[in-house]
């Protein structure tokens, strides 16, 4: 690991964002006083930057982002913007913050820890050293489309559009990073797109095809229609290795599988681009503002976020080897919030994992 300080800049966000990055910059506090080289700032962002400054975020804050190694953030938005402009709440900050980095390829990794197989809505046999990564594409797609909008019609009638389109070079950066990834991995990809009925899904698994054929001769690759993959993913879960998908079906995909580890609350992510730019990391869980300020969330998510921006963004994937161990042990150990079961508060969790960070 290079001598010169990483910097990671802190967006904490909205609801229980700052209670679990807050726990997240101990574990990062931990390992700085061990000889880590990591220089943290923090920044406003949804709907507190809102309240701060009118706008879910700043030039300012997208700057810092920018110039920053890595980027940790909470969740954003809550029932408190809910009457903002479409363009202006706290969800337009963070894909505004996306596209700024050009963050276009979402790593989620659903892994069940085997202390808490139990906790899935699945039997144990199911998903006991379950071991997926989703990789996402995560600025293209409908989500980013134009036209978009709502507009009235001649007739009265209201109609809203999105639209859903991709090129070839979006699709092929993105793929290029799941076949890279799946080297290190089981060399198996699974691509998911609804290419049967759509123009767009249909251009998803030529491209996907031509890349592995010409570049990647040593993945399989196979191609599944995202409805069926949805089935599969509660049918057995565990014929998966690494899925490839687009921005919407990934964030759907991702999500139910997020489910069959246990808890929300255990899974982080990564939104990264071309090399030597910086990443994105963040907890899947929302802001969850049912439960905000009363220390009950659960940080894991957060400090395995931490983890991957160590292993993908900061150069010291050994740390981020320890830090996943110490999540590991602490549940060995008994350590629960009540998401899982338990009733250990938010920073009593980020104790038991410390403890074990040594």
């Amino acid at each position: 690991m290079s001598t010169a300080a990483k910097t990671l800049l802190l967006l904490p966000g909205d609801g229980i964002g700052p209670e679990v990055t807050a726990v997240a910059r101990r574990v990062a506090g931990r390992l700085i006083s061990q000889g880590l080289a990591l220089e943290i700032s923090e920044a406003p962002f949804g709907g507190a930057a809102i309240d701060a400054g009118g706008t879910p975020i700043s030039d300012e804050t997208v700057a810092a982002a920018l110039a920053a190694d890595a980027v940790l953030m909470g969740a954003v938005g809550g029932p408190h913007w809910a009457d903002q402009p479409f363009d202006n709440r706290p969800e337009a900050g963070l894909l505004r913050l996306r596209a700024a980095m050009n963050v276009y390829a979402n790593l989620r990794p659903a892994r069940c820890f085997n202390a808490l197989a139990d906790a899935s809505s699945l039997k144990r046999i199911f998903v006991e050293n379950l071991d997926i990564l989703f990789v996402r594409e995560l600025t293209g797609g409908v989500y980013f489309g134009t036209p978009r909008g709502i507009e009235t019609l001649e007739n009265g009638e209201r109609r809203g559009v999105n639209t859903h389109v991709y090129t070839s070079s979006e699709i092929r950066r993105v793929a290029r990073i799941a076949f890279e990834l799946a080297r290190g991995r089981k060399r198996e990809v699974v691509s998911a797109e609804k290419g049967n009925v759509m123009e767009a899904g249909l251009l998803w698994r030529q491209e996907v095809q031509a890349l592995r054929d010409a570049e990647y001769p040593d993945i399989a690759l196979s191609h599944m229609l995202a409805d069926n993959m949805a089935m599969q993913l509660v049918k057995n879960p565990k014929q998966f290795d690494t899925i490839l998908t687009d921005n919407l079906f990934g964030d759907i995909l991702s999500d139910q599988a997020a489910m069959l580890t246990g808890s929300l609350g255990m899974l982080p992510s990564a939104a990264i681009g071309d090399a030597g730019k910086p990443g994105l990391y963040e907890p899947i869980h929302g802001s969850a503002p049912d439960i905000a300020g009363r220390g009950v969330a659960n940080p894991c998510a957060a400090i395995l976020s931490f983890a991957m921006a160590l292993r993908y963004s900061l150069g010291a994937p050994e740390l981020a080897d320890r830090v996943e161990a110490a999540v590991s042990a602490a549940l060995d150990g008994g350590a629960r919030t009540a998401d899982l079961g338990g009733n250990l508060s938010t920073a009593a969790m980020g104790d038991a994992v410390l403890a074990q960070l040594g």
